[in-house]
């Protein structure tokens, strides 16, 4: 591993002479690159550097406790031996966990998509606590979003909800969302004041690029209709709402909350293209399916992940094993301690897999 790391630190070293040579400055794109290769070598190299001065203090500490004869002074120098050795540990697993293969999509966008399930009216409801969650999170982290589709209930709940959430690093925190959120708790429409369990997806893909996910001509269907509002009532006489269909995969996908066709369309292929480049991912993933099962799940929106009990003010994520007695802070979109508990988890079960 050290030789690995010195290496590294030799490139980081070089880039960092690179970023400050006129030359390539004026050639932005190449800048740009290595700009955002250096970026990511930074907290490893600092990292490592950090790890080195610490070896290179155990070494000086037992040296000095080989030659010392003062009782005093040996004793400062064991006391500082052990707080090196601590702190080398410490930053060895730092390393180890920095070293692990990154997910390829961790740095991109992300199609949150939020749909009411089993519950009814309550369950749109629900499903609109989660976007407020979300949406509160991703204001706290600098993030820009913008609804692509919506669909309400008659009571002002989601029917279902797709929205871009465009910011660095988005995928990598919110990619242990998808599943369904369950939600116990006494429905505004129940008048007997007993408690009822309802529940809501999520699906968090990466967004994808035309140059990763290219449609072959033929591959896409447009069909064009009317928008339409809660009930059914027409809101746009003319024909902008865009439903495209991809052929080979059967995905459909529709956008009609622009007044404009060719937003609706350009919307719509976001969409699209994520939904097929996830179902990509899980086709290549399938015979990996033993290994993700060991991880903190597969990502499959199916799969229930946790639940939210207003009448104990709790909230549990039931992968982990982690419950919160912080329901209101989390609906407020305080949801770091539950995002880093998941981070966290899931780079052990890795470093299990690499041991």
């Amino acid at each position: 591993m050290l030789e690995k790391l010195a290496a590294l630190a030799e490139k980081y070293d070089a880039l960092t002479e690179d970023i400050s040579n006129p030359e390539i400055i004026a050639d932005q794109a190449n800048w740009q690159k290595l700009m955002k290769a250096h970026a990511d070598m930074e907290p490893i190299v600092l990292t490592y550097r950090e790890y080195k001065q610490a070896l290179d203090g155990i070494e000086d500490a037992k040296e000095l406790l080989e030659i010392e004869k003062d009782a005093e002074m040996r004793e400062l120098a064991q006391a500082e031996l052990d707080e090196l050795k601590e702190t080398s540990a410490d930053l060895e697993q730092q390393l180890k966990i920095l070293l692990l293969p990154k997910d390829p999509n961790d740095e991109k966008n992300v199609i949150l998509e939020i749909r009411a399930g089993t519950g009814g009216e309550e369950a749109g409801l629900f499903a609109g606590d989660l976007q407020k969650m979300y949406s509160r999170y991703a204001d706290r982290m600098g993030w820009r979003q913008e609804v692509l589709s919506s669909s309400y209930t008659d009571l002002g709940g989601i029917k279902e909800i797709v929205i871009l959430v465009e910011g660095r690093g988005a995928y990598s925190k919110l990619k242990f969302e998808s599943g369904v959120h369950r939600v116990q708790r006494v429905p505004e429409t129940e008048s007997g004041g007993r408690i009822h369990t309802s529940a809501a997806t999520v699906a968090v893909l990466p967004e994808a690029e035309e140059v990763e996910l290219e449609f072959a001509p033929g591959d896409i269907r447009v069909d064009l209709f009317c928008a339409s509002g809660p009930g059914g009532q027409c809101v746009n006489t003319t024909q902008s709402a865009v439903r495209l269909t991809h052929i080979p995969t059967g995905i459909v996908v529709s956008c009609q909350d622009e007044k404009n066709q060719h937003k609706n369309r350009e919307q719509a292929e976001k969409v699209l293209r994520a939904r097929v480049l996830e179902k990509m991912m899980q086709e290549a993933h399938g015979s990996e399916a033993e290994q993700r099962k060991s991880m903190v799940g597969s990502g499959d929106r199916s799969e229930r992940i946790r639940t939210y009990n207003f009448p104990q003010g709790r909230v549990t994520d039931h992968r982990i094993g982690l419950t919160l007695h912080k329901l209101d802070t989390i609906l407020q979109g305080f949801i770091d301690e539950l995002i880093e508990a998941l981070i966290t988890t899931d780079q052990a079960e890795k470093l299990k897999a690499v041991d």
